[in-house]
């Protein structure tokens, strides 16, 4: 893996360990502080961030883990959660109907471009691609 597959394997497992974490701990304090709903239940909060959580564990594991012999979520998985992940959630905001204040509005584009934005740099280093399949 080279120094910018390793630098954006580094981020992305950064940015859904912060990202997961902040859910579980703070669900109700988060949603507030990025001007979004409230839910009834913090159920689905909460278990966003157990998943996200997990993944960068799993690209953390793999940035730290590889050169002693532990395996963890590829930068391969880490492009089709982004991609997809990122896509649902421009959907959402252009087709929804979202009842969203102007902050929230602005957080989950920020969110969305951010995802996609890395997903596709992931996938420009060729990442997903191993020497075997490349010949």
């Amino acid at each position: 893996m080279n120094s910018a597959q390793q630098l954006l394997l580094g981020l992305d497992a950064l940015v859904n360990l912060v990202l997961g974490l902040v859910l579980l701990l703070v669900p109700a304090g988060t949603l507030n502080l990025l001007g979004l709903p409230t839910p009834s239940t913090y159920f689905y909060p909460t278990l966003l961030g157990g998943v996200l959580f997990g993944i960068g564990a799993a690209l953390f594991l793999e940035f730290w883990g590889a050169s002693r012999g532990l395996r963890g979520l590829n930068l391969g998985g880490a492009i089709a959660i982004n991609l997809c992940g990122a896509s649902v959630l421009i959907f959402w905001l252009v087709f929804g109907g979202l009842d969203l204040t102007s902050q929230g509005q602005i957080v989950l584009w920020i969110v969305a471009v951010s995802v996609l934005g890395i997903g596709a740099a992931e996938a420009a280093t060729r990442s997903w691609r191993t020497e075997d399949n490349m010949r």
